[in-house]
C-alpha cells in the first residue's frame, strides 16, 4: 500500500479535512477482501498521479460512525467530495471507473474524457488489474461492480435467525465479552454491564460464513451489531447514543427485560410497528401523536429537516421518498422530547427514523430502503391511493398537449403583452386557426421550465399536437409562404 494514501483516524478528522473544500478521495474496504486488497494498489497509484487530492483509506468495520455516514453497505467503496460535499460514489472493483472519477473530482478532465494511461491503473501491474477482473468475473457482475455481499442461502438465513433469535439480547462482537478485539466491541459490552442486563454473543471471528452473511442479513455492513428480542438496534454508535439518552434502558424495558438480572419473560408483541394495547401514554399526548401521524398522508418523523437531515438513516428515507416523487411531511424528533420518547411507546418502535403511510407505520430505513429495491413501497403507496406529485415536466408535456394548437405567449390573445405575441395572435387568426393560450407572464415556473423543455429561449412558443412549431419568425415564414394552415392541420 504505498502511494501517498492516508488512513482515516476518526469521523472528526475527515470532517474537517472535506470541509476545506479540496478534493477528497476515500476507499472504504475490508481486510478480508480480495477486490479491495487489489483495487487499493490501484488507489495507491492514482494518488501519485494526483497529488493535489487527499486519498483516505477507511477500513469500513473499525470506523462505523464513518461508514453509516456514507451509506456504506459493500466493499470495495470509494466517495469522492469536493467544494465540501460528496460529488460522486463507486461501488465495486473496476479501475477504469474509479480512474475517471478521480480525474473529474480532481479537476484534470473534463466530464466525458477519459482518464490517462497512467491513471487507468496499469502503473499498478497487469497481474492487479488482471485479478480485479477476475474478481469481478466471480462476483457476476456486468458493470464490473464487485459486490462483497451475496445471497444468503435458506440455510444460512434459517441460522443466522435462529443465532439472532438464542438470547433476549444478542450481540455479534469480535471476540468475547471477557476478550474483546476491538474496542467498539468493547464499549458495547462495558454499555451493557452498565445497563446490567444478560446477553449473549458470537465472536464474528471465528465464523466468516456468519460475519459475511449477517452483514447482508441486516443490512448493516458492520460489527459490532446488537439485537434484542430478534431486532437490530444497531452498531457502537447507536448504543453509545441510545444508553447515553436513556433509550437504551427504555428500549429493553419495553421489550420486558429486566435491567437486574431476574429472568423475565413478558412479551413485547410485534416489534416491527402498530400500537400497544395499553402504551401507558396520557390521553393528550396520545391525540397529539395521532394528530401528527394523521397530518399528512405520508408522514416522516425524522432527525432534522428533509433539507437538513441530522443523521445518515434519516437522510436515506428523505432521499428515497423524494426518488418516489412523493409528497410527504415531516416532523424533527429533536425539537420535541415529549415525541420522541412517546412514539417509540406508541409504535412499539425504538429508533428514528419512522415513515407511516395512511397512518400506518412503515418502519425505519432499511425497511423502507429494501421496499424500495423490491417495488414494494411503490406498491403500498399505490394501494393507498398515495400518486407521485406531478412534476413540472409532467404538468409542461400536458400544457403543450391541452389544445391541438397551443401558444404560449406574454398576455391573452385578446390583450397581447408584447409586439411578438401579437403577431403570431393576429396570424393564427388571419389564417382561421382555432387555439388555445397560456399566459407565461403569470406563471414563472412555467415560463422558466419551457425554456429548457423546448430548447427555445424566448417568447411566444407556438406547439401543434404537443410539438413545437416555433416562435414569431417561424411563424411568420410559414404564413408568408402559404404554409401556416396546412402545418396546424396534418
Amino acid at each position: 500500500m504505498g502511494g501517498s494514501v492516508k488512513d482515516v483516524q476518526s469521523k472528526a478528522e475527515l470532517d474537517n479535512l472535506v470541509r476545506t473544500g479540496v478534493p477528497v478521495i476515500l476507499h472504504f474496504w475490508a481486510s478480508w477482501c480480495e477486490a479491495s486488497k487489489h483495487m487499493d494498489q490501484v488507489f495507491s497509484h492514482l494518488s501519485t498521479d494526483f497529488p493535489h487530492s487527499h486519498f483516505l483509506r477507511v477500513e469500513a468495520e473499525e470506523q462505523p460512525e464513518i461508514s453509516e455516514a456514507y451509506s456504506v453497505s459493500a466493499v470495495p467503496y470509494f466517495v469522492f467530495c469536493k467544494d465540501g460535499k460528496t460529488f460522486d460514489t463507486l461501488e465495486g472493483a473496476d479501475p477504469s471507473s474509479l480512474a475517471n472519477k478521480v480525474a473529474k473530482v480532481s479537476g484534470s478532465i473534463k466530464p466525458g474524457d477519459a482518464a490517462s494511461p497512467a491513471s487507468l491503473g496499469l502503473a499498478a501491474g497487469p497481474t492487479v488489474l488482471e485479478t480485479v477482473k477476475e474478481l469481478t468475473k466471480e462476483n457476476g457482475s456486468s458493470k464490473g461492480t464487485s459486490q462483497v455481499q451475496v445471497g444468503l442461502s435458506d440455510n444460512l438465513k434459517m441460522r443466522l435467525q435462529q443465532l439472532v433469535d438464542s438470547q433476549p439480547i444478542m450481540l455479534f462482537m469480535k471476540g468475547s465479552p471477557e476478550e474483546p478485539k476491538c474496542g467498539f466491541s468493547r464499549k458495547v459490552v462495558d454499555i451493557l454491564k452498565e445497563e446490567k442486563v444478560q446477553f449473549g454473543s458470537f465472536d464474528i471471528l471465528s465464523d466468516n460464513e456468519v460475519r459475511e452473511g449477517l452483514k447482508k442479513f441486516s443490512n448493516w455492513p458492520t460489527f459490532p451489531q446488537l439485537y434484542c428480542k430478534g431486532e437490530l438496534l444497531g452498531g457502537c454508535d447507536i448504543v453509545i447514543a441510545m444508553h447515553e439518552s436513556g433509550e437504551l434502558q427504555e428500549v429493553f424495558k419495553d421489550h420486558g427485560i429486566d435491567t437486574r438480572n431476574e429472568a423475565k419473560t413478558t412479551e413485547s408483541g410485534n416489534a416491527k410497528g402498530g400500537t400497544s394495547e395499553s402504551t401507558g401514554l396520557s390521553t393528550g399526548l396520545t391525540s397529539r401523536l395521532r394528530s401528527l401521524i394523521n397530518s399528512s398522508p405520508v408522514m416522516l418523523f425524522m432527525k432534522g429537516t428533509p433539507d437538513e437531515p441530522k443523521c445518515g438513516f434519516s437522510r436515506k428515507v428523505v432521499d428515497i421518498l423524494r426518488q418516489e416523487n412523493v409528497h410527504f411531511e415531516s416532523f424533527d424528533i429533536l425539537s420535541d422530547e415529549e415525541v420522541r420518547q412517546g412514539l417509540k411507546v406508541y409504535s412499539n418502535w425504538s429508533s428514528y427514523p419512522q415513515l407511516y403511510i395512511k397512518d400506518e407505520l412503515i418502519g425505519g430505513s432499511d425497511i423502507v430502503l429494501e421496499m424500495q429495491k423490491s417495488g414494494e413501497l411503490k406498491k403500498v403507496l399505490h394501494e393507498k391511493g398515495i400518486v407521485p406529485a406531478e412534476t413540472l415536466q409532467d404538468r409542461l408535456k400536458k400544457l403543450t398537449a391541452s389544445s391541438p394548437v397551443m401558444l404560449f405567449m406574454k398576455g391573452t390573445p385578446d390583450a397581447p403583452r408584447c409586439g411578438f405575441s401579437s403577431k403570431v395572435v393576429d396570424a393564427l387568426r388571419g389564417e382561421g386557426v382555432s387555439f388555445g393560450s397560456f399566459d407565461i407572464l403569470t406563471d414563472e415556473e412555467v415560463r422558466q421550465g419551457l425554456k429548457e423543455f423546448s430548447n427555445w429561449p424566448t417568447f411566444p412558443q407556438l406547439y401543434y399536437k404537443g410539438e413545437l412549431i416555433g416562435g414569431c419568425d417561424i411563424v411568420m415564414e410559414l404564413r408568408s409562404n402559404g404554409e401556416l394552415k396546412s402545418t396546424l392541420s396534418e
